[in-house]
């Protein structure tokens, strides 16, 4: 780096001269392979692609219960009343389903709901069956978001880890920077930097879609749950 004097502003400005074309208004392009290049930014990038496959395998899961949802698997017609003779009938036309379908949220709903008004004849202990089996859903749907909450904290975790390794080496090279070689501590700056800088964007990313599962998976159970009220129990009458 060196001074020249601008006789128009009368003041002193500051250039830095590239070592290799010697152009003071040279400015040196920053790729996008120096940001990746290093093992931290690495690591992290296939921890995000390994989220991503995750997040959007449970995605296509939760598009599936939905049409499930949306279907009417029963297709009750306004008005009827479902007696407990009549919950065999209906748990025939529910067991018949294929077992991927069967296995869905709503059909195992139904089924649980429909097995213990028969039993029983007691709508309330339907309506406590359905909020079980919806609750017993909500938990487990959360308890498989703990890989990705792990994934989602160990980013930026590694990044640090390259911030603290990338500032040990560029300490390291200290004494050549006295000598004026400073290639060494810029070297390990940058290190430093570019692991923080792409460990916090695939954070935010990966934060930014694991709530936007949560989300869906949320609403889906509640949503379910709200089906069995409307269209289930409260068709059920005992005489």
């Amino acid at each position: 780096m060196y001074y020249t004097f601008d006789p128009r502003r009368r003041r002193y400005s500051s250039a830095t001269v590239s070592p290799k074309f010697g152009d003071p208004a040279f400015v040196s392009e920053r790729s996008f392979y120096v940001l990746i290049k290093d093992y931290e930014q690495e690591v992290v990038l296939i921890l995000m692609l390994w989220a991503i496959g995750i997040i959007g395998y449970k995605a296509r899961q939760q598009r599936v219960e939905r049409r499930a949802l949306d279907a009417d698997i029963l297709k009750l017609p306004d008005g009827m009343r479902i007696l407990p003779e009549d919950t065999r009938e209906y748990s025939r036309q529910l067991e018949s389903l294929p077992i991927e379908q069967r296995n869905l949220l709503v059909p195992r709903a139904l089924l649980a709901s429909l097995g213990r008004f028969g039993a029983t004849r007691h709508v309330q202990d339907v309506s406590t069956v359905a909020h079980n089996v919806c609750q017993t859903e909500a938990e487990r749907l959360d308890s498989e978001l703990s890989m990705l909450r792990y994934i989602a904290w160990a980013i930026p975790a590694i990044g640090f880890i390259g911030t603290v390794r990338g500032i040990g080496d560029a300490l390291a090279q200290a004494h050549k920077a006295v000598g004026g070689d400073i290639s060494g501590v810029t070297e390990g700056l940058g290190v430093a930097f570019n692991s923080t800088l792409i460990a916090l964007l695939l954070s935010i990313l990966l934060m930014f879609l694991l709530h936007a599962l949560q989300r869906s998976q949320e609403r889906l159970v509640l949503d379910t749950e709200t089906y069995l009220d409307q269209r289930l129990i409260r068709n059920m009458q005992v005489r």
